[in-house]
């Protein structure tokens, strides 16, 4: 029986960058979806808010969600095909 190490070294590490970025794109997402809140600044009057805007944080979870769920259909599609 042989070995071809040089392609199980490949394929570990486009598994371990595809894991990585999945992950990465997740985090991010939820970063966004989190900013979404207003949070008032410490230190200051009650009404006076922080300047985040909650459309911004909204389309980057939207968009790293959207890549993340790509990439992993692209994984799958691989699989099967």
């Amino acid at each position: 029986m042989h070995i071809d190490w040089a392609s199980l070294l490949h394929v570990t590490v486009v598994a371990a960058a595809a894991a990585l970025t999945v992950v990465l794109l997740i985090a991010f997402g939820l970063v966004g979806l989190s900013d979404r809140a207003a949070r008032p600044v410490p230190g200051s009057d009650a009404g006076t808010t922080s300047g985040a805007r909650p459309a911004a944080g909204t389309t980057v979870a939207v968009v790293c969600m959207l890549a993340a769920g790509l990439i992993v259909c692209y994984g799958v599609y691989r699989l099967i095909a």
